[in-house]
């Protein structure tokens, strides 16, 4: 509640460092247009309103405060004369819009020179044209430059994704081309070895056999545990020895791949039993070509897979073909931003995924959400690679009360006390000249704050240093768009 209002007193106003300079007659016009009042402790304005007056504080204490996922943070608490807040953007008129950008509480009883927003605007355009010329420019100028740097920091982080998309397709497509190549020059050899089979007579009945064979032989194929490579060459010495007990030309080279497939002595005893002696040879040749071809057709496989679930994360990534605003898996977004960035990442950096796996979905814009991610891995694989050593850079996700939590972690040097305050400032860096924007964090601090009704604060020690996102479960509403750079 607030008292009844006060004339204004022309000498009093002269006493604030705001209006100190101004002459008799700029005073004379400041109390014709505004007027003193007193509130109670409570509200003053409230963030999001529209921006009807300026206040300027005589007497009392306030708090000046922003809405941070649906909490009130402080920003400033102060009881020195002169301060001011409200409608001081009046004098950019319809340009932006004119509605407070925090609130402002009193905390006792205080007393405050109270100018209407239009009152102010005209005073400054008719008193300092030059000055409201020179705002303007800087307003509008940070402004412009902001959205530019803004686009070259997304620009930047898709670089770092396009890099390591292209890097990882290119492996599994080389794989599959190699393949391809090997699979072509095994059919052919299937063909002549099937040939020199079928040229000799009376084969009929062990031709039709050896179909038998092969169907057994590729449903065998695999069954097998892994080997280490000891085991391996244990076992190939073990198959070599039985081929040429057998008298098999060209042991050596069938039995690496026999190896591979999981097949053994057991086979090829299966295999010996079945079939005449003279034949033996000439079969297991054909065979092992049989088995070669499935072995490259498996190997296509997995890199078609591996192509396959690569485009998969690039569009979970981008979210090209899906609706801006939806229902969201948080560890979905962060595992296909980690799989992008993977080469950016690098050996050198152990990557830990310390997930909450019965973590709710959550409504969002994730395209934005994993902008968010890449910056916050790239700052901290950045932090871990400043030291000249591997480090651990940890993603971990939990359920915080009705919050969902993700928190990016690294063994970097830390933050130094003095500038963490400043991390989510527009150009601010700790990096060095001409690597970083200094805008990553500040677009990570909006779309999580002001998009999503989230909260991003920092907890920084040497060799220990957290960026923690909060999301609403369930926000009262969806998110309203909001300009980014």
């Amino acid at each position: 509640m607030t008292t009844a209002q006060e004339k204004c007193d022309e000498q009093e106003l002269r006493t604030l460092f705001l209006f100190e300079k101004l002459t008799p007659d700029q005073l004379t016009q400041l109390c014709r247009d505004g007027h003193v009042e007193w509130f109670d402790p409570g509200p003053v304005y409230r963030e999001g309103d529209p921006a009807a007056s300026l206040f300027v504080l005589f007497r009392g204490t306030v708090v000046l405060s922003r809405s941070v996922g649906g909490q009130q943070v402080d920003v400033s608490r102060t009881s020195m004369p002169g301060v001011y807040a409200g409608a001081f953007q009046a004098y950019l008129g319809d340009q932006v819009p004119q509605v407070y950008n925090n609130s402002l509480r009193a905390t006792e009883r205080s007393r405050f020179f109270v100018l209407p927003a239009e009152a102010f605007a005209e005073i400054m355009r008719s008193w300092f044209p030059m000055a409201v010329h020179l705002l303007e420019g800087l307003f509008f100028g940070f402004k412009s430059t902001q959205e530019a740097v803004g686009q070259r920091e997304r620009l930047l982080a898709l670089g770092s994704v396009t890099a390591g998309l292209t890097h990882e397709l290119n492996n599994p497509a080389a794989a599959a081309v190699r393949a391809t190549s090997a699979l072509r020059e095994r059919i052919a050899r299937v063909r002549r070895e099937f040939a020199e089979l079928a040229a000799e007579p009376r084969r009929g009945g062990d031709l039709a056999h050896l179909r038998e064979l092969q169907d057994m032989t590729i449903g065998q194929m695999g069954q097998a545990s892994a080997l280490n490579p000891l085991e391996a060459s244990d076992r190939e010495d073990e198959i070599g020895d039985w081929l040429e007990a057998h008298g098999v030309a060209d042991g050596w080279e069938l039995a690496p791949v026999l190896v591979e497939a999981s097949l053994g002595i057991d086979w090829l005893d299966r295999i010996a039993g079945a079939l005449p002696e003279d034949l033996l040879g000439k079969a297991l040749h054909w065979l092992s070509c049989t088995v070669e071809a499935e072995l490259l057709l498996d190997e296509i496989e997995d890199a078609a897979h591996r192509v396959s679930a690569l485009v998969g994360a690039a569009k979970q990534y981008t979210q090209l073909d899906r609706a801006p605003y939806q229902i969201a898996d948080v560890n979905e977004l962060l595992d296909s931003t980690l799989l992008l960035l993977s080469v950016k990442i690098g050996p050198s950096v152990t990557v830990v995924r310390d997930y909450d796996r019965t973590l709710p979905s959550i409504p969002g814009y994730p395209a934005e959400l994993n902008q968010v991610w890449t910056n916050l891995i790239d700052n901290a694989v950045w932090a871990i690679r400043s030291t000249g050593a591997g480090g651990t850079l940890t993603v971990r996700t939990a359920q915080d009360g009705n919050q969902v939590l993700v928190e990016v972690r690294d063994t970097g040097p830390g933050v130094p006390a003095d500038v963490q305050s400043r991390v989510f400032d527009p150009f601010f860096s700790t990096k060095p000249a001409g690597e970083g924007t200094g805008l990553g964090l500040d677009i990570s601090w909006r779309i999580i704050v002001n998009r999503h009704g989230g909260d991003l604060r920092l907890e920084s020690a040497p060799g220990d240093t957290r960026f923690q996102v909060r999301l609403p479960i369930n926000p009262a509403e969806p998110a309203t768009q909001q300009e980014l750079p």
